[in-house]
């Protein structure tokens, strides 16, 4: 090549600049490089923001769930003697333990709860009050609260002011509520009329501004009156309240209380917690319990006995429990997407070395050096990679903004060196055919290597299941499924050519010559050599196993967790009366008859049953001692096929059938009636053969023998206590156990149907008709339960509803979120490659399609001849990559933890079905033969002497 110095010192024209002339002459080479390096710099940077994110998102809302009370920190000591209890002391408290937070976590914009209160809860003796049963007084606490004001909205008198002089009443100011309920006037003097240091005076009413404000999380009864259970008498109720007295009157707080606490309650700002920052947080907290946190504000508050707790260091280390259970399934999809660019991009690299062959080999048959193409080529490339690597850089920080950038600029990074510098090593490196027997042989190599990682990814996932959740994602469960996808293409890779060449031995035996044509040009790649490429089998068969694994994981959270849910209630549907109360008659009937129930049984069940192991006289020198059971009362047909649907202690219902029999001629119980009776495996273990006594609370007994053995019961979901399932014929030996407190039921039970026959039931004696609903936090509400039957004094459950709560976890949503975007964007990538492969081998094949269509063939010819060629290698990939997902599934499928994506405890594992594996096999073979279709059509109205030209390659 003439140099430019020799050209300008001759006087000759001064050459085009290399770069401007390449982009002038291959514009749409430059703009495709742009656009895919666009979108492979963009997918690269947006997946860790998008992992990020979800992090944030699910962890923040699970401790939101979790409610106000479980995520603070409540901070409690005694007054000081020295200095007495005064409002100032316990704001300056209050200052010490926020000017330690904010290094790893900080309080929430509300701010601290602080106050005191008294120990002790006083009856309220004076004539007048309500009484709900005619017996107990109600009962008040005193306490203070900073800021009550600016919480609560005064409604009549004045706000307790002053402080109360020695012997004088304590001035209160009482919710509006409670003074309804309880009867209570304004100026009424309450308390022990005998002792006036002992009463307080009722100064004014207030009613609570926002209920749902975190500041009254722990004061539920300080804006109403609640109705409790009286301890004396747990069949009887009273009213309680909580008064609140002024800033200073807390000396009063010790009189009407006998000891006062002092109480700093500092809600953790949930928004302001990462799930990258959690070790920190967690060693923050534990600093502020027990730690040197701890040490300082006892020496800076003089407080001795300041002690702080929380349940908030439990919820985190769950959090990253979840996480690391998360962290599979969430990143298998990104994973895959990353095999599956890479395939593309060296797709697009073997495209360009192909059209630029010709071109680069000249230049160094004329003298180029190795460092001067590459030189050249990389900055050809840098011209059209950078600005779209920067904007793709830019827009997917833009479009998922997170406090952390690191990782996403790292991969975009990566990802823009691996486009810039694809086709400038590829071109210095020695063509494929002067290497020759060393790549055959580094092939194999890298083909053992592979075969030998997937053998050992899979044996040490079944091995040591699943990594520890402090260690991180677990990497080896992330690659293992990638592995057996890679393993799998290049197995077919060195099966296709024997296939494809029996296909064409049986095609030849035909009369038309276009089959046979298409498969064997189907053994071969671009270069004619006897085997197809890899590269578009490993993309379609990654992204196919990819989908079909996740899809099997989803599909196996979603039947666990409808199991799990049934096992939770006991069956679909379930009703349950108060304690001490039963389901009122007719009601199972009525139930049973509601539209989508296929099986309904009412249950008594008794906590308070006792078990005498052997019968008096019957075996003589067994201790006749007592084990407490629960007992479960049922009809034996329904509760079998209950027990069968809900998959919890099945049994044959004929070990439970037949009227009660006689007992043998032996001891005082002798010629009593025995009843068939199931017992728990353990109860089973300790009791021996025959029969034994079954005393309820009455003091009734029956006589059951030994029908059968169950290790669960669905009346008694998770039960650790011994249990006993009798027939309901055996309430003609003891009428008592007709007496129905519970009804499940299985099928789709129609739940509004279900809902309006309860909440007709008459409230039970032990319903509060004013009782808030359940909160909806998880750390109050019982999932899967019906408020207003709640208020009604009965609990209502079903399945579907516990399903529903279960799968309200935003970390599966998150995680299923970003599977399914992996599998949209593996898919659109392997469309891509599809697509690449068919542009390197279309100049071959418009070729020869032109020079047979010289010879007579048609047009329907020429694309079945291109079909021919290119759909045994898509449906090979897309069969393969099926089989590789089963085989994922079940060689990794032991290993496979889906507790924490279905919500509740599950048995580990995951079950194959045919649906999950084969859907994504069936859409990306249809995908990819559309594809294929399409662009055989569209180049095929190519004009024939376009490739009829003569120096042409065949």
């Amino acid at each position: 090549m003439t140099s430019p110095a020799r050209s300008a010192a001759s006087g000759d024209h001064r050459p085009a600049r290399w770069v401007r002339t390449r982009l002038r002459t291959a514009p749409w080479a430059a703009l495709l490089t742009a656009g895919l390096a666009f979108a492979l710099v963009f997918l690269a940077a947006v997946f860790p923001r998008v992992l990020d994110r979800g992090a944030d998102a699910a962890l923040r809302d699970f401790l939101h769930d979790r409610g106000p009370l479980e995520t603070s920190l409540l901070s409690t000591a005694a007054p000081r003697p020295d200095r007495g209890e005064s409002a100032a002391d316990l704001e300056s408290v209050a200052g010490e333990l926020l000017a330690r937070t904010g290094a790893g976590f900080s309080v929430a914009p509300s701010g601290p709860v602080f106050g005191a209160e008294g120990v002790r809860l006083r009856a309220l003796t004076t004539a007048g009050l309500d009484r709900p049963d005619g017996v107990s007084p109600p009962t008040l606490n005193l306490l203070y609260l900073h800021g009550f004001a600016e919480h609560s909205t005064l409604v009549a008198g004045a706000w307790p002011s002053g402080g109360a002089t020695a012997g004088d009443p304590i001035p209160i100011a009482v919710a509006l509520d409670a003074a309804e309920k309880i009867k209570i006037r304004l100026g009424d003097v309450l308390g022990d009329d005998s002792v006036p240091s002992r009463q307080v005076r009722v100064t004014g009413f207030y009613t609570v501004t926002d209920p749902a404000d975190p500041f009254w999380a722990d004061l539920p009864c300080t804006g109403r009156a609640c109705l409790v259970r009286s301890l004396d008498d747990p069949n009887t109720r009273h009213w309680h309240t909580a008064a609140v007295v002024g800033g200073d009157d807390l000396g009063a707080l010790a009189v009407w209380g006998h000891h006062v606490r002092d109480f700093w309650r500092l809600p953790v700002d949930i928004d302001g917690l990462r799930a990258d920052r959690l070790a920190g947080v967690r060693r923050d907290v534990a600093a502020f319990m027990t730690g040197p946190t701890a040490t300082g504000l006892v020496a800076a508050t003089g407080r001795t006995d300041l002690a702080t707790t929380s349940r908030l260091p439990g919820h985190l280390e769950r959090a990253v429990v979840r996480q690391a259970a998360v962290a599979p399934l969430a990143l298998v999809g990104p994973a895959a997407v990353a095999g599956v660019a890479g395939v593309v991009l060296a797709l697009a690299t073997a495209l360009t070395m192909q059209r630029r062959g010709a071109e680069l080999r000249l230049l160094r048959a004329r003298g180029a050096s190795g460092a001067g193409v590459l030189a050249r080529l990389s900055g050809e490339s840098a011209v059209a990679v950078l600005p779209a690597a920067v904007a793709a850089t830019a827009l997917a920080l833009w479009l998922r903004p997170t406090p952390r950038w690191t990782a996403a600029v790292t991969a975009a990074l990566v990802v823009t060196l691996l486009a810039l510098l694809a086709v400038p090593v590829r071109a210095a490196l020695p063509p494929a055919r002067d290497l020759g027997g060393a790549l055959r042989r580094g092939r194999y190599i890298a083909e053992l290597a592979v075969l030998v990682l997937t053998v050992a990814a899979v044996t040490g996932v079944r091995r040591r299941s699943a990594a520890p959740p402090d260690a991180g994602p677990d990497l080896l469960l992330v690659a293992a499924p990638l592995l057996i996808a890679l393993t799998a293409a290049l197995l077919l890779a060195r099966l296709l050519p024997h296939l494809s060449g029996i296909l064409a031995r049986a095609a030849a035996r035909g009369r038309g010559t276009v089959g046979f044509l298409g498969l064997a040009r189907a053994a071969r790649d671009t270069d004619g050599r006897p085997r197809p490429s890899v590269l578009p089998l490993l993309a379609l068969v990654l992204a196919v196993t990819t989908a079909g694994f996740g899809a099997s994981v989803l599909e196996g959270v979603d039947s666990a967790r409808q199991r799990a849910a049934r096992l939770i209630v006991g069956a679909d549907a379930y009703v349950t009366a108060p304690a001490g109360a039963t389901l009122p008659p007719g009601f199972v009937q009525a139930a049973a008859a509601l539209p989508g129930v296929s099986a309904a049984t009412g249950v008594r069940l008794e906590s308070e049953a006792f078990l005498l192991e052997g019968v008096p006289g019957a075996r003589a020198g067994v201790d006749p001692g007592a084990t407490q059971v629960t007992l479960v009362v049922a009809e034996p047909q329904a509760y079998a096929r209950i027990a069968r649907v809900v998959g919890a202690g099945v049994f044959d219902p004929a070990a439970l059938a037949g009227a009660p029999a006689a007992s043998g001629p032996a001891g005082p119980a002798a010629g009593a009636p025995t009843v068939p009776a199931l017992f728990s495996a353990d109860l089973a273990r300790r009791l021996g053969p025959g029969g034994h006594r079954l005393r309820l609370p009455s003091g009734g007994e029956v006589l059951t023998v030994h029908a059968g053995t169950v290790d669960a019961t669905p009346a008694l979901p998770g039960a650790t206590r011994p249990f006993v399932v009798l027939p309901t014929p055996a309430a003609a030996v003891l009428p008592e156990l007709a007496r129905i407190t519970d009804w499940f039921a299985v099928g789709p039970v129609d739940e509004p149907a279900l809902a309006r026959l309860v909440h007709e039931l008459p409230p039970s004696a032990l319903a509060d008709p004013d009782a808030p609903p359940p909160g909806s936090t998880a750390s109050t509400a019982v999932v899967g339960n019906d408020p207003d039957a709640l208020r009604n004094g009965y609990l209502t459950r079903t399945s579907a509803a516990v399903t529903a709560d279960l799968a309200r976890d935003p970390l599966q949503h998150a995680a299923g979120r970003l599977f399914l975007h992996a599998v949209l964007a593996a898919g659109a990538l392997t469309l891509l490659a599809v697509l690449l492969t068919l542009l390197r081998a279309a100049p071959d094949r418009a070729a020869l399609l032109a020079r047979l269509r010289t010879m007579g063939l048609r047009s329907r010819q020429g694309l079945a001849l291109v079909l021919a060629e290119t759909l045994p290698q898509t449906l090979a990939a897309a069969a393969g990559g099926a089989l590789a997902a089963l085989a994922a599934v079940v060689l990794l499928g032991p290993a496979v933890d889906l507790s924490t994506l279905v919500g509740a405890p599950v048995p580990t594992g995951l079950r194959s079905a045919a649906g999950p594996l084969a859907l994504p096999a069936v859409v990306f073979a249809v995908l990819v033969s559309l594809a294929v279709v399409a662009e055989a059509l569209t180049g095929g109205r190519r004009r024939l002497a376009t490739h009829l030209r003569l120096g042409d390659r065949p």
